[in-house]
């Protein structure tokens, strides 16, 4: 195990794969919204019409961010990140040279975007991270339609479909230990509480590796203006969203 910080941007030929989701001024990481589309679409495969580079209240997606975060601060034992705003258009974001075990992620205004707590050892092993991030983004962008609907259709709740609003409110998980390799995600439970208008959605997963389980956590996301059931219409909202889907992968494809 190495407790060695690595800079953040000497990660460059590393993570390859995170390199095109954003770019550097002066210390600073922006996140365009193409960029942050590309990398919601392509990686994460969620098609949230929040991270349209033409939404009026466009974000960039919480899972970037966090891939970003383990990148340069790397694995710690256990790990929380909350939000705390949504990244829009152009804002140069400030990611803190610390070992500290709480940091925030914040603009030049000094609003923060981003919580993080930490604690217990520490892992910068290129590939494991790698592996944990790639496996992290496969898990948790494509919440809707096969996990969140079925959910809704439980409680017999279901969101606006005419202004959407999913958001992603914090992450947490924990290890036994860091000593393993091939960490993998898998969902264990997932939770819709109600409140009025708003729901609280919890999709817990375990953290295996060869065979064992070695750690465990959950991505929780808030749900504004809920409304009564309509099995119409949140089905003819899905079928909209799979096709946009399966249009942009076979023109990607092409």
């Amino acid at each position: 195990m190495s407790n060695v910080t690595i800079p953040f941007f000497n990660y460059q030929k590393v993570y390859m794969f995170l390199n095109q989701f954003y770019t550097t001024h002066e210390g600073q990481i922006l996140i365009r919204a193409e960029q942050a589309s590309h990398f919601a679409k392509d990686i994460a495969k969620d098609f949230n019409p929040l991270h349209d580079p033409h939404a009026k209240r466009f974000c960039v997606p919480g899972d970037l961010l966090v891939a970003l975060v383990i990148a340069k601060y790397g694995l710690s034992q256990k790990m929380q990140f909350t939000f705390s705003g949504m990244v829009g258009h152009d804002v140069y974001l400030n990611f803190p040279e610390t070992e500290a075990d709480y940091f925030e992620i914040t603009d030049d205004d000094q609003k923060t975007y981003m919580k993080v707590n930490r604690s217990g050892d520490k892992i910068h092993d290129k590939t494991l991270l790698e592996g944990f991030i790639r496996d992290y983004v496969a898990f948790s962008g494509p919440n809707f339609p096969h996990i969140l609907v079925p959910l809704m259709a439980e409680q017999q709740v279901m969101i606006n479909t005419t202004r959407p609003l999913v958001i992603y409110e914090s992450m947490l998980f924990e290890f036994e230990s860091l000593n393993f390799t091939r960490p993998e995600l898998s969902a264990i439970e997932n939770t819709l509480d109600i409140k009025g208008k708003r729901g609280d959605a919890r999709f817990h997963f375990q953290v295996n590796s060869e065979g064992k389980t070695v750690g465990k956590g959950f991505k929780k996301i808030l749900i504004s203006g809920m409304r009564d059931y309509n099995h119409e219409v949140i089905q003819a909202f899905t079928e909209q969203y799979l096709a946009l889907k399966a249009t942009y992968e076979a023109k990607q494809a092409s």
